[in-house]
């Protein structure tokens, strides 16, 4: 994983992503789920892209459940972005990069 994504779990999660002063994209997935492990490096790439404007965040659901099931995930990866505490964008499912860039760049306007 890259030093650009921040591991965030149960504990951290108000203090990290709700009271961040830059928007925050988390995604939540599981090391098991294949789609999850396909969008890492995407992830990755899109982290230092955006650094210092977006904070990028991965939520373990398997091991912080009680934020996973506060948020509604049903299914992952799940990528929700945060914009002073609220969420301001949700997707589902592995998708390219572009996709991706584009769902965050309308969210965070």
């Amino acid at each position: 994983m890259s030093e650009n994504i921040i591991q965030v779990g149960d504990k951290d999660f108000q203090s990290v992503v709700l009271e961040s002063d830059v928007p925050v994209l988390v995604d939540f997935w599981a090391p098991w789920c294949g789609p999850c492990l396909m969008m890492g490096p995407v992830l990755d790439e899109l982290a230092g892209e955006y650094k210092g404007t977006v904070k990028f965040t991965k939520l373990n659901t398997e091991d912080n459940r009680n934020t996973a099931i506060k948020y509604g995930i049903m299914g992952i990866p799940t990528i929700k972005i945060f914009k002073g505490g609220e969420e301001v964008g949700s997707m589902s499912g592995a998708v390219p990069k572009d996709h991706l860039k584009g769902f965050i760049d309308k969210s965070i306007k």
